[in-house]
Formats: structure tokens, sequence, C-alpha cells
């Protein structure tokens, strides 16, 4: 790289020895590979619930029940969304040259859809929990499981990451 080269940032390699451009490739990757395991999960729990408005128990849910249901279909599909929509982003701006913008907006997509995916779960959850018991302790149950996936998805990872960086 020459002293008066007018862009000195043009083509410099850092952290993995790699261009601006073939890091967004390689994140790029990364995240179409997270997805595919999150997408495929709410697809189907999507597909499912919007079959059982259909069924002949459901008519005879309490009020209270029909209503987590419907925060809980609403919920799947902006998680769903969220998560399909790196796909259509990229498709949209594809050959555009603006691949590491498409990356920052796929991460922010599929972390909002993570965090849609954990409330549905949730939500799911506390409705079979209610129809299948009708039990006081269901609350308290679903309450500890969704500290487990807050615990999962993100304290943990938070926790390693910030451990990491005072580490260095």
């Amino acid at each position: 790289m020459a002293a008066d080269d007018p862009n000195p940032r043009e083509g410099l390699r850092h952290g993995r020895n790699e261009t601006e451009e073939e890091r967004a490739d390689r994140r790029w990757t990364d995240i179409m590979q997270e997805i595919r395991v999150a997408q495929t999960g709410v697809q189907i729990l999507l597909g499912f619930l919007l079959t059982v408005v259909f069924t002949p128990i459901f008519q005879g849910l309490e009020r209270a029940d029909k209503t987590i249901y419907v925060i809980t279909i609403v919920l799947a599909s902006l998680a769903t969304s969220a998560l399909i929509g790196p796909v259509a982003f990229h498709r949209v701006v594809s050959g555009r040259r603006m691949k590491p913008r498409a990356v920052t907006w796929a991460a922010r997509l599929t972390f909002a859809g993570l965090v849609l995916l954990v409330a549905t779960l949730t939500s799911a959850l506390l409705l079979v929990l209610r129809v299948a018991t009708r039990n006081t302790y269901v609350p308290w149950l679903v309450a500890v499981v969704f500290t487990w996936y807050l615990v999962c998805w993100f304290a943990l990872p938070l926790w390693v990451r910030f451990r990491h960086t005072s580490d260095e």
C-alpha cells in the first residue's frame, strides 16, 4: 500500500487476514447457517399453530386461552418473517456491492427473529400447559423455561463475549 494511496483502508486485512468483502462473505454464510436452524423450527411451529383453530377442541377453549393462542400465532408469524427477512433483503440488494450493509441488517433481523422466537415458544408453552393441566403452577414452570431460554440464548453468549473482551 503506497503512502499516497487515496483510500488507505482499501484492501486492508484484519482479524482473520481477510478483506472487508471476504469478511462480509464469511459473515453472510455464518448468518445463513444460523437462520437455517431457527427458521425450520419456527416454520414447523407456525404450521402447527395455523391448524389448531380448525380442531374441535379449539372451540371449547376459555377466552384467555384463545387470546394466548392469537398472541402466539402473531408472534410466530413475526418470528418467521424476521428469520426469512435476511434472504429477501439479500435478494433485493444483491449485485449492488452492499454486502457489508446487508450482513449488518441480516444480523439485526436474525436477532429480532430469535427474540420473537423466544416469545413464541414461551407463549406456546403457556398455552399448551394451561390446556393440558389447568394447574396454578403453570406460570411458574413457564417462567423457569423462559429464564432457561434467556440464559442459553442470550446471557451465556453475552457473558462469554464480555469475559473474552475483558481478557484481551
